[in-house]
């Protein structure tokens, strides 16, 4: 937990704990997919209350990224250090922070904390020019990884970074996955959007040593750009309201689910999910489909050690878990 200093006044015993408070670094979206938007929408959708750090800021629309300007560190440090000196966190959630030096600025953060969670994000980055996206892979390995607690990403980001030299006849598994953000120092792996044999989309969370759960979705046919952020969030929300693990990445891929299929397009790219779904009129024959696809053929997969065959992977310019 946070050190005595810096822990809320207590003193009046009738003052409400209120909900969970998650430190989100991420950047702005104008188009409000993904970001701090995404971030937001989700942790508060889940019961949570989001402290977002702003780390830059992206020129895009719903279908193109067309630049980014990062924070400068000092900036992004002053901006959390103002907050935690203020507010006990329960988890840090770590999304796109552009530079080296801010995710240097997240990882002095993680570490005066320990016992508070790190549930990190790895978008696609294949916007983004080779040398910048060598050296944020390359500081997120050596400073971010070694304080993960969970590590998110679609499974074909996640195989070119940390697993650049595969060449077995086979493609890696979310264990293989795992085991090479272990070697790091990260706990647990979610690896979403792994295509399957059988045509649907599994979603894996993995610790170097086994399989912790699966969960296989029907595929969308719909591209989405935003999922990522808003999985991963909901995952740091559920484990901030003291969620065990298992139960945060059934209930956090429940609520992607239900966003993604009540997913809209608001511009010409892509859609996005409603992380808001709830508010809306209820569509009972939709409901009734979604609540089709979590019957038990669906349910957490305990204790597997390997996934299906899946294809090889392609540039994703999206970020669909399924």
């Amino acid at each position: 937990m946070l050190p005595h200093s810096l822990t809320p006044d207590t003193d009046t015993p009738d003052t409400p704990a209120g909900p969970a408070c998650i430190l989100v670094f991420n950047s702005n979206d104008p188009s409000g997919a993904g970001g701090l938007a995404a971030d937001v929408g989700a942790i508060a959708s889940v019961g949570a209350h989001a402290l977002p750090v702003v780390a830059g800021v992206y020129a895009r629309d719903t279908a193109h990224i067309f630049d980014f300007f990062p924070m400068d560190d000092e900036a992004v440090g002053e901006q959390a250090r103002a907050v935690l000196e203020d507010i006990e966190v329960q988890a840090i959630k770590l999304g796109f922070v552009g530079t080296p030096d801010n995710l240097g600025v997240v990882a002095g953060i993680s570490a005066d904390y320990p016992d508070v969670p790190l549930i990190a994000h790895m978008p696609d980055l294949s916007w983004w020019t080779v040398d910048q996206i060598e050296a944020y892979h390359e500081a997120f390995s050596d400073l971010i990884l070694p304080q993960t607690s969970v590590l998110t990403g679609n499974h074909s980001t996640l195989w070119r970074w940390l697993l650049p030299a595969w060449s077995g006849e086979r493609n890696p598994t979310a264990r293989d996955i795992a085991v090479a953000a272990g070697e790091h120092g990260a706990n647990f792996t979610l690896v979403t959007g792994i295509s399957t044999i059988d045509g649907q989309i599994e979603n894996t969370l993995a610790a170097p040593h086994s399989v912790v759960a699966s969960e296989k979705f029907p595929r969308q046919e719909r591209a989405f750009t935003g999922a990522g952020d808003t999985l991963s969030a909901a995952l740091a929300a559920l484990l901030a309201s003291d969620s065990e693990l298992p139960q945060a990445f059934s209930e956090a891929l429940s609520y992607l689910d239900r966003a993604l299929a009540g997913g809209f397009r608001p511009g010409m790219g892509s859609h996005m999910p409603d992380r808001l779904f709830w508010a809306q009129p209820e569509d009972t024959a939709a409901a009734a489909e979604i609540e089709a696809r979590t019957e038990p053929d669906n349910a957490i997969q305990q204790g597997e050690n390997s996934s299906p065959s899946i294809q090889s992977p392609e540039p994703n310019t999206h970020d669909t878990p399924h």
